[in-house]
């Protein structure tokens, strides 16, 4: 994939924890544990990554996750439980560029992905899956693959600054009003939430 297609990257959230955001930035999980803050993550998929070393990198858990796209199978999940409450951070793809910055080509806690130094990793990813809109398949090991690649993911080490956020993606004008409060632009997508 050419580097020139990620126009931005996406992290999913909490409105709740936007405050905290707006102030100090996204934390890895790990640095997040000392502070008080809403979870959108399924906890099985928590205890796999919890462990879960990147190849001569850190433990999964040590850095903050960022998808390619987050109409994905995450967001599919979340949907289900409505989105109200939920917010996707625009992140500026500079971040690409930060010291030991992490391509992962498919969700980082599935066994088979791969791990590449950032930005060059994005070369190996496979632009069709990761922005493809439906990763269904009649073949089920063809859906697990599908599924994983789409939710291919760009991991930076412990923080990401608030600088690098640009904005938001929002289901209604509830997380628009939010975001404003906290002088982020809230854009209502419900593309991206699955409406």
């Amino acid at each position: 994939m050419d580097r020139s297609l990620v126009a931005e990257l996406h992290y999913i959230a909490p409105v709740a924890n936007l405050p905290s955001m707006a102030k100090w930035g996204l934390v890895s999980h790990n640095l997040a544990r000392s502070v008080e803050h809403a979870s959108v993550a399924a906890e099985e998929i928590q205890d796999r990554r919890a462990g879960k070393r990147v190849p001569q990198g850190l433990l999964l858990h040590d850095y903050v996750n960022l998808y390619l796209h987050a109409r994905n199978p995450m967001m599919s999940r979340l949907r289900n439980g409505g989105c109200a409450p939920i917010v996707v951070l625009r992140i500026d793809p500079s971040v690409l560029d930060l010291p030991n910055a992490i391509i992962a080509d498919g969700n980082a806690a599935a066994d088979y992905t791969r791990f590449y130094p950032s930005p060059q990793g994005i070369e190996r990813l496979d632009e069709e899956r990761v922005y493809a809109r439906w990763w269904t398949d009649s073949d089920r090991i063809v859906y697990f693959e599908k599924k994983r690649k789409r939710c291919a993911e760009v991991l930076i080490p412990e923080r990401i600054a608030v600088e690098f956020i640009r904005g938001a993606y929002v289901c209604d004008t509830h997380g628009a009003q939010a975001c404003q409060m906290l002088g982020i632009g809230g854009e209502v997508n419900n593309d991206i939430f699955f409406k």
